[in-house]
């Protein structure tokens, strides 16, 4: 069994390293303000000696992380790195979750993202409220595509050949008295959910459960999820969902396909930025 991490202490008895300390100081000490910086301004900003401040500058220096023209010292794109590496790092749940969180504190009610995997949705991000279904929701949560909101999202981006083949192959069946289970029908429900940029299940997957559903797209504007808010039948009314709860959803969907992008970006710039080292423009004297 791995040993438990202590907390760290400054005092020099535990784990605490106090040089990292101070070289993230001096990386700190460079801002919008000062991009530049004198081997001095660095010692003061940080409160470092000037032996100290020098020898970190010049570690970094070395790394690749600051360059110098012998006077002022500032960053290089290298040190961008270490923001990239988390931001590269973050999946559609990670991104999506904390997004969900704020969706649910407007609007009380329960909301999830999901991906298309064959004709079934996959929940992959969720954040409850109160349970509204008989059949508990979690994360790998799957249900027929067809018959819910956000299926009908991810089934209405796709092209018109991809959904011929859905619909001559998906076994379509009522699973309540609601569900749209004819192929034509849901082909005109899929133009309209594409017409209007967001789709509504209204007790199709189960009595009493009603959800809307956005696309949630990359930044080259392909639908690779979808964003719900679900809620029960005797709280809202379908009127008070498209009018009240809708417009939260899409704002929710657009903060999320932000931060896709700027993940992406991060992933893209980590490389671009090892590449532009060289090319730096010199300090000016």
């Amino acid at each position: 069994m791995p040993e438990p991490l202590s907390a760290p202490s400054r005092d020099g008895a535990g784990p605490f390293v106090q040089s990292l300390e101070r070289g993230l100081a001096v990386i700190r000490a460079f801002d919008a303000e000062h991009p530049e910086l004198t081997l001095s301004e660095v010692a003061r900003t940080t409160g470092l000696t000037r032996a100290a401040a020098r020898r970190f500058l010049l570690t970094l220096v070395e790394l690749g992380y600051v360059r110098t023209d012998g006077r002022l010292f500032a960053l290089r794109p290298k040190i961008l790195e270490l923001g990239y590496a988390y931001l590269s790092s973050l999946s559609l749940p990670e991104i999506a979750l904390p997004h969900l969180e704020q969706l649910v504190e407007r609007v009380h009610e329960s909301t999830s993202v999901s991906v298309l995997d064959g004709d079934e949705v996959v929940y992959v991000a969720r954040v409850p409220t109160k349970r509204i279904m008989t059949v508990a929701i979690s994360v790998g949560t799957r249900f027929p595509a067809y018959a819910t909101s956000m299926g009908r999202v991810l089934l209405a981006w796709h092209s018109a050949e991809w959904l011929d083949g859905y619909l001559a192959s998906a076994k379509l069946r009522a699973l309540t008295s609601h569900t749209l289970a004819d192929s034509e029908v849901l082909r005109q429900e899929l133009a309209a959910v594409r017409e209007r940029g967001w789709a509504m299940a209204d007790q199709e997957l189960e009595e009493g459960l009603r959800s809307v559903a956005a696309p949630i797209r990359d930044q080259s504007g392909q639908v690779v999820a979808a964003i719900n808010v679900a809620t029960n039948v005797s709280r809202t009314s379908a009127q008070d969902l498209v009018d009240r709860i809708v417009p939260h959803m899409l704002e929710t969907a657009a903060l999320i396909e932000q931060d896709l992008a700027r993940s992406t970006v991060a992933q893209r710039s980590g490389l671009r930025a090892q590449r532009s080292v060289s090319r730096q423009p010199a300090l000016r004297p």
